[in-house]
């Protein structure tokens, strides 16, 4: 049923800083501008931009920035690595060159963080979203090898969460 990403949607604080953000700093095209003073699907009145970059699949990242609602909360229960966005790049020499242009502009970059099968650094966006860049690693046949292992992982992973062994870890680590 479903065959691909079309966009997600992230709120920004200021969309001028987002599109030279993601259009001069990434590399993204500026796709598609909206501005309307209420929400389509609900038609409640909130007076909204919305900005679509187009990546090289054709599929779309995407940001509201809201004329009157109150600043964004972060959850204070989720540390700030775990919600971020991947975007993949071409190559190793790709996700350097994505380094380089991020520290020329004075952002901070975590990594290359080698994860075995995928490279990536990380940042934050202007409106402080935790991003990631990422190039494919992965040797032939890894891919189906990950997935055979997977459910085994994650009855695993519930196996020792659901009898506590995960929370005495935390506690001891």
């Amino acid at each position: 049923m479903l065959q691909r990403l079309h966009h997600v949607a992230y709120r920004c604080l200021d969309s001028a800083a987002t599109v030279d953000f993601y259009t001069n700093v990434i590399g993204l095209k500026l796709a598609h501008a909206i501005a309307q003073d209420r929400v389509p699907s609900t038609q409640e009145f909130s007076p909204h931009l919305h900005i679509f970059f187009e990546l090289g699949d054709g599929s779309y990242l995407a940001f509201f920035e809201l004329a009157n609602a109150l600043a964004p909360q972060r959850d204070p229960n989720t540390p700030n690595w775990v919600q971020h966005l991947a975007l993949e790049v071409a190559d190793e020499a790709a996700l350097l060159e994505g380094k380089r242009r991020l520290a020329e502009r004075g952002i901070d970059v975590v990594g290359p963080t080698d994860h075995g099968f995928c490279k990536s650094i990380y940042f934050f966006d202007p409106s402080g979203h935790r991003m990631e860049m990422t190039a494919r690693t992965e040797q032939p046949g890894e891919l189906d090898r990950f997935a055979k292992a997977a459910p085994h992982i994650l009855a695993d992973f519930v196996r020792r969460k659901r009898s506590g062994a995960l929370a005495a870890q935390s506690a001891t680590a």
